[in-house]
């Protein structure tokens, strides 16, 4: 065989081998999405407290890429109403954490599971959340959300979510804007890797965790459920989405 025949077939499966590899590569750092939302009670026209849970896997090094952002979906009928509550400015939760807030204005609480980069290794950070009545941005309501962790990190972090009407199947929307979470000097963000948030509910209730705030559930169930979807925006511009549904009470 000539050299020069030796050369052409050597590109050609160096050329395979690297197209070959480079969708394993895309999908090794594709960050990855789940939701799952409960109303607690599911029944129709009842207060409710209603929870979303989002896990996040996939990522670089197994480290989802961390979240910057997200729009959840909500079902149409289903009815916000933060009146009853206090409101707690943001730079009060800033300042003072948790303690700068008035119990009234408190709407929901929540939990985070976090992975913070420290040299070769990722370690787990865990956060506890609670959520506050913000001020109105014109007629849309607010929501404060306080992230409090303590180990590995002495971090304090706020998000702040809006809600605005939606179209469709879907009547309302939460639109929540993340700030990067900083760790260590030189390495990246912290990354969620669980997030659940509870918001509204029976004050009677004890699994409700909240002390103001109203959620209604729909008067009528669409035959496929109560839908629901979140549209996920991470650092450096990637994106997921997940959608499900709630049986019908």
């Amino acid at each position: 065989m000539s050299p020069v025949r030796t050369r052409s077939i050597w590109a050609v499966l160096i050329g395979c081998c690297l197209y070959a590899a480079t969708p394993a590569v895309a999908a090794q750092t594709e960050t990855n999405a789940s939701m799952r939302p409960s109303l607690l009670p599911n029944r129709l026209g009842a207060s409710t407290a209603l929870t979303l849970a989002f896990r996040f896997s996939g990522g670089a090094e197994g480290v989802p890429a961390p979240l910057r952002g997200m729009v959840v979906h909500l079902p149409a009928g289903l009815t916000v109403n933060l009146r009853g509550a206090g409101i707690c400015p943001p730079s009060r939760l800033q300042s003072r954490g948790a303690s700068g807030c008035r119990s009234e204005s408190l709407v929901g609480r929540g939990h985070a599971l976090m992975k913070v980069h420290a040299g070769s290794q990722a370690v787990p950070e865990e956060a506890t959340v609670s959520i506050y009545r913000g001020p109105n941005r014109g007629t849309h309501q607010t929501l404060e959300i306080l992230s409090q962790g303590s180990t590995p990190l002495d971090q304090r972090t706020i998000a702040t979510g809006v809600w605005a009407p939606d179209s469709g199947q879907y009547g309302s929307k939460l639109t929540v804007s993340i700030p990067a979470i900083p760790t260590l000097m030189l390495e990246p963000d912290a990354s969620f890797v669980t997030l659940s948030l509870t918001i509204g509910g029976i004050r009677r209730h004890p699994r409700a965790h909240v002390a103001a705030g109203s959620i209604l559930v729909p008067r009528s169930c669409p035959a496929t459920g109560f839908p629901f979807a979140a549209d996920l925006t991470f650092t450096g511009g990637s994106t997921a989405s997940a959608s499900t549904t709630i049986a019908c009470p």
